[in-house]
């Protein structure tokens, strides 16, 4: 469980916070605790009053709102009777127990988390001091909240990511869990932490969690609407089940809350592209096939993801940077990265290789699981080595066949005459 503190100078700012989430159906009040009435009993001027009374026993202390966020880790999905015990027992240890509180859960984010506000005045017009209230006096109670109700200590979801696949994610099985509620997850897990500025990049993570984003067909009438759905996948990348709409998961991540997604992440990946650049740099000093590409970028937790057109033809290529969580086409690093530049210099490298040797693999024998795949354009590792193996072979065939061709037509021209 992750704590965080904001103190502040407006009760009213933070209950308004909550309560238009409450609103757009993004949150729900479910404790009060030192009220008189229930949680769905008060009105908004109760919820306000309740604390600001307090606030005017004491107008020297200016800063005399507490604002805190509790963050599970998802996967921790908690009803709301624990979550209720979580909030009394974090906020007695917090020294706040006897104050009157608010406990919001909210569903906005990929993971539960809750809000609480209250005071620091107390009855008697005392104040409880924030000095080292965060560093302090929360890291206690967080650590026996841990503790008490079992729950994914803070440090280990801090821990820095080695590979994509320890994100606290589960890829999407379709009749294994709510469907709805596992998209759910996914997408808004994705859309925290990672920086992608169109649908195919965002795509190219969310492939990795067996989900897509679906725009449907430019002659359908979800595309002309600019509507968004998103689909579970099988193990194959096809759709399957039901389309969710974007508008009813929590965040409402439709196509215009992308759209302005995509334009700040726009700004902020600037600072990681030339990072992603030398790497691939690195790779391409010397002779390299697709696969040897693909490996060794994957050792170092980057994907690199291809597309190909149904007859074969590799026409976009995407970079997954899953250590600074951030995603690039090709050609937005730059003109000799494009996926026509790559295909280049993959079959420069490979008419270099000699007969009878093959690129070297650094010891794997073993291909990306992501090889080929991505959306509905589905090319299995089997398909990937033995394109790599015989197309030396097929070239040949090829020829033989136009050879064959050619000496069919010269005997037709013979019986004419």
């Amino acid at each position: 469980m992750v704590a965080k503190i904001k103190t502040g100078r407006s009760i009213l700012g933070a209950i308004n916070y909550n309560e238009h989430k409450v609103r757009l159906g993004k949150a729900e009040l479910i404790l009060s605790q030192g009220y008189l009435k229930e949680p769905f009993d008060l009105s908004f001027s109760d919820k306000v009053n309740r604390l600001t009374d307090l606030t005017k026993r004491n107008e020297r202390t200016q800063v005399n709102t507490l604002h805190v966020s509790l963050n599970f880790a998802v996967g921790e999905n908690l009803d709301k009777w624990t979550l209720q015990q979580i909030a009394d027992e974090y906020m007695e240890g917090l020294g706040f127990g006897k104050q009157p509180y608010l406990v919001y859960q909210h569903y906005d984010a990929g993971h539960p988390h809750l809000h609480l506000v209250s005071t620091n005045i107390k009855p008697d017009g005392e104040r409880i001091s924030f000095h080292l209230l965060a560093n302090k006096a929360s890291e206690q109670s967080r650590k026996k909240v841990e503790l008490n109700f079992g729950l994914v200590k803070a440090e280990d979801q801090g821990k820095p990511q080695q590979n994509f696949n320890s994100l606290s994610l589960e890829q999407v099985t379709y009749g294994k869990s709510d469907t709805k509620r596992a998209i759910t997850n996914v997408v808004n897990e994705v859309l925290r932490t990672y920086k992608f500025t169109s649908i195919p990049e965002f795509n190219a993570v969310l492939n990795r969690f067996n989900v897509t984003a679906d725009r449907g067909s430019k002659e359908s009438r979800m595309y002309e609407k600019n509507g968004l759905v998103y689909w579970a996948l099988d193990g194959k990348g096809g759709k399957i089940g039901v389309p969710i709409k974007a508008s009813s998961i929590y965040g409402k991540p439709t196509l215009k809350a992308l759209e302005g997604r995509f334009a700040l992440n726009e700004v902020l990946r600037k600072s990681l592209r030339e990072q992603l650049k030398q790497t691939v740099d690195d790779l391409l000093s010397k002779p390299i096939d697709k696969i040897e590409f693909q490996l060794k970028l994957k050792a170092q937790n980057i994907e690199a993801i291809f597309r190909h057109s149904e007859d074969g033809r590799l026409y976009g290529i995407s970079f997954v940077d899953h250590n600074a969580k951030v995603v690039f086409n090709g050609s937005d690093i730059g003109k000799n990265y494009s996926a026509n530049s790559l295909s280049q210099i993959f079959a420069q490298s490979e008419a270099s290789i000699k007969p009878g040797h093959s690129a070297d693999l650094s010891g794997s024998n073993q291909l990306p699981d992501n090889s080929g795949i991505t959306g509905n354009n589905n090319f299995n590792n089997s398909n990937l080595i033995i394109e790599a193996l015989y197309q030396e072979e097929k070239q040949d065939m090829a020829a033989i066949g136009r050879l064959q061709q050619r000496k069919r037509k010269k005997k037709r021209r013979g019986h004419s005459l």
